[in-house]
């Protein structure tokens, strides 16, 4: 029953979230919510200026859709396995939804200013930083009172370490700084939703396999809503998620990991992730050290392959093989230890 409900989660979200954009692409269209290019990227992404934004919206009615009815179908054939409505199982997943949606609610308020005040740059940087402070910090404080919260960590060669006081601080800077490599892993055709979706089978089979179904839910209705937004993203894209879809998926692979009591699993699971953030922070760097030399042809590191010669179905397909690799090692870790 339990693969059922995975199946159910899954399959629920990916039809609703596809069949969603059959009214939400239009509705974007009509109302001219359309993506403004930046000059400053890869010139032959000019002509994708004007296409429908904020077409993350599909996911937050998919997932929980996903997430209510396999959740639903264990509850009616096999209650024992819930724990009751208020358990800290479910309390938990609960305070993982609230957190995926809470980071897009952010992004969605940086389209809006986008798209529909016309201002290029969206959301100032200081009222993102603080909403996601914000959000990060409720998310702490919500699983510290429910119990779930753990300053332990497993690391690879040093197993099990106690961060102690240290592991509030980390956690805030992991966090906020992973919502944000998703966000910047979102710039060409299909890239974060394929990513993501290879990212949250692995949280999906961990989850299961450590016996965690609340988490192994939502990561299911998660996968199935990426694959189910491909339809619309994937290269040539019809429509793009924007910051409202990035974030929410950014929420969501922190607060199924931190849920899951196993954020190290970030390092493996979010390697592309990290190397996009990574890129852009050596090349800023390095910028600025040799006065205006590079190190990349332009970052994120998508872009520098872009600019290499690859196409973005090549990107999308490489970048979700090497999320596959890390996925497996991740698991190949959890074995272990």
């Amino acid at each position: 029953m339990e693969q059922t409900a995975l199946l159910a989660a899954s399959l629920g979200a990916m039809l609703l979230t596809a069949g969603s954009g059959l009214l939400l692409v239009p509705a974007l269209r009509r109302l001219h919510f359309g993506q403004t290019i930046k000059e400053i990227g890869p010139t032959w992404h000019q002509g994708k200026n004007g296409t429908p934004t904020m077409g993350g919206l599909m996911f937050y009615l998919g997932v929980l859709f996903g997430v209510v009815l396999g959740y639903a179908l264990i509850a009616v054939n096999m209650p024992e396995l819930t724990d009751g409505l208020f358990s800290p199982q479910t309390t938990q997943l609960i305070i993982t939804i609230l957190t995926a949606y809470a980071f897009g609610v952010v992004g969605l308020a940086d389209d809006y200013i986008k798209v529909v005040k016309k201002r290029n740059l969206g959301l100032e940087a200081r009222y993102k930083i603080i909403g996601q402070i914000f959000i990060t910090g409720a998310f702490l404080i919500s699983m510290q009172i429910n119990g779930t919260l753990t300053t332990i960590v497993n690391l690879p060669v040093f197993g099990g370490v106690d961060f102690g006081l240290l592991y509030y601080p980390i956690s805030f800077f992991l966090i906020i700084g992973m919502v944000n490599a998703v966000n910047l892993t979102d710039g060409i055709d299909g890239l974060a939703a394929s990513v993501t979706f290879v990212s949250m089978l692995g949280f999906m089979f961990i989850a299961g396999w450590l016996g965690n179904l609340e988490m192994a839910l939502f990561a299911a209705a998660v996968t199935g809503g990426c694959a189910g937004f491909l339809c619309w993203n994937f290269y040539p894209a019809k429509c793009f998620m924007g910051d409202t879809g990035s974030m929410f998926l950014g929420g969501a692979v922190v607060a199924v990991a931190y849920g899951m009591g196993r954020p190290e699993l970030l390092l493996f699971f979010g390697i592309i992730y990290l190397a996009e953030a990574f890129s852009v922070m050596i090349q800023v760097g390095y910028f600025k050290l040799t006065h205006g030399k590079r190190i990349f042809k332009m970052s994120p590191i998508h872009h520098h392959f872009e600019m290499s010669g690859w196409s973005e179905v090549r990107i999308d397909f490489v970048f979700s093989l090497v999320t596959l690799t890390f996925v497996f090692l991740g698991c190949m870790y959890v074995y272990i230890s």
